[in-house]
Formats: structure tokens, C-alpha cells, sequence
């Protein structure tokens, strides 16, 4: 069992000391384990759990305080979804593979000399 708090801020703090990045926004979900078991599309998943761009201290805070929920990470089903968007020109997604799922850090690579 996994919490989606810890994991992302274990990744955002790997970030920082690799890249330098902080957190600019993001906006992510998560499906219950409940929701699989049922055909209304509307209980698939949970409200957005947003951040955004400007945010204050306070908003970060709530913003963590409700990724703090345990998530079976395994595989299986997918729960966590969502992009977040980093300074430095590194963003994240969400990465499945049949159910195990974690965050995929991506940074915008180098433009080439001949390019410019």
C-alpha cells in the first residue's frame, strides 16, 4: 500500500536536487477501488485535486493534505491519474504499466545548434 502524498513528495524533492524544480501546477485524480466494481461512469473517480499556477503557501498545504490517502500500487487497476508541471522545463505524468503505476518525470530536451 502506497500513499500518493509521500510518493510525489519524495519525487518533487528528488527533482529539486537533480534539476532545481519546483512544483508550478497540477491536477490530478484517483478512482476508489469501489469504482471499479460499478457501472455509473460517475463514481469511476474523484474530484480533481488541483493546484494552481500562483498558488500560496496555504493552497499547496490543502493541496497535500488531500493527496494524503493510501493507494494499492500493484497491479492491477490504475488509480492515481494526472500531469504536474515543474519550473526548469520538467513536467510529470502519471505511468501505468497493467495496473503498477508511478510518477514519469520528463524534462523538454535541448534544442540542437543547428536548430537555432
Amino acid at each position: 500500500m502506497s500513499n500518493a502524498k509521500q510518493e510525489l513528495l519524495g519525487k518533487l524533492d528528488a527533482l529539486k536536487r537533480l534539476y532545481g524544480a519546483n512544483i508550478i501546477c497540477a491536477n490530478i485524480t484517483y478512482a476508489t477501488p469501489a469504482s471499479y466494481f460499478t457501472d455509473d461512469e460517475d463514481d469511476v473517480e474523484t474530484p480533481a485535486i488541483t493546484l494552481k499556477k500562483g498558488h500560496t503557501e496555504a493552497e499547496y498545504n490543502e493541496f497535500l493534505s488531500k493527496l494524503d490517502f493510501g493507494y494499492d500500487e500493484g497491479y492491477g487497476a490504475q488509480y492515481v491519474f494526472g500531469y504536474i508541471w515543474l519550473t526548469n522545463g520538467v513536467w510529470m505524468d502519471r505511468g501505468e504499466y497493467d495496473g503498477s503505476e508511478w510518477w514519469e518525470w520528463h524534462k523538454y530536451p535541448q534544442i540542437p545548434d543547428e536548430l537555432l
